[in-house]
């Protein structure tokens, strides 16, 4: 059910609203003063076929992408993007000339890594991310150097929300992002302005939802 404070955002392009609650929220990595929800655009059906469909328009023509490697669940929408962009003729080596649709797995310490059966869709392909959220690039440095270790290169990052525009002078697809929310902002911990004036926090947040404090 959707929470009373939940307001409804569209963008232009868009017919999937975005759906986001003002309030003090503490991320991973950073304080931020909205919790922005995904959830039914990574787990409805037609609502993850618009994300894909606005994305592919993102994309300048000639781009090779031989995977899709998708980040906090959202493999429904890159299902769809591989769908879209191979009918729109987006380029691929692989021999098959469709894309995989892959993610990865956290070990024991915290560390993302593919298993051995998958290693032949990372190594010496082109990868697209596709990320639920981007607020700081931090889960993205985790996930370039995973590409990385296992041969992969990356030739694109997409997003449903971005706060960013670029990650290392690659420009991110995304969405939404601060055109359509002017006043978001994410703080370091020790310096957020929310907490300094004394607002407590709402909730715990990151890509799969929300935690209110009192919560088991």
């Amino acid at each position: 059910m959707q929470n009373t404070n939940d307001t409804k955002v569209y963008t232009a392009g868009c017919d999937a609203p975005l759906k986001i609650r003002k309030g003090h929220f503490a991320s991973n990595h950073a304080h931020i003063n909205y919790y922005i929800d995904v959830t039914t655009l990574k787990t409805r059906s037609g609502e993850a076929k618009e994300i894909a469909r606005y994305l592919t328009g993102t994309y300048l023509f000639g781009t090779v992408i031989d995977t899709i490697v998708c980040m906090e669940g959202t493999d429904v929408i890159g299902a769809y993007l591989a769908e879209e962009l191979t009918k729109e003729g987006f380029l691929s080596t692989n021999a098959h000339k469709t894309m995989y649709v892959v993610h990865p797995e956290f070990n024991s310490n915290s560390q993302l890594i593919f298993r051995n059966n998958l290693l032949p869709e990372i190594a010496g392909k082109n990868i697209m991310v596709l990320m639920s959220s981007i607020t700081t690039g931090r889960t993205l440095d985790k996930v370039l150097e995973c590409i990385q270790y296992y041969g992969g290169t990356l030739s694109g990052v997409s997003a449903i929300f971005s706060a960013c525009e670029t990650y290392h002078d690659i420009p991110i697809s995304a969405v939404f992002g601060k055109k359509d929310i002017p006043d978001y902002a994410s703080y370091d911990y020790r310096e957020c302005p929310l907490c300094k004036s004394g607002e407590k926090l709402d909730a715990l947040v990151n890509a799969y939802g929300f935690a209110t404090l009192g919560d088991n």
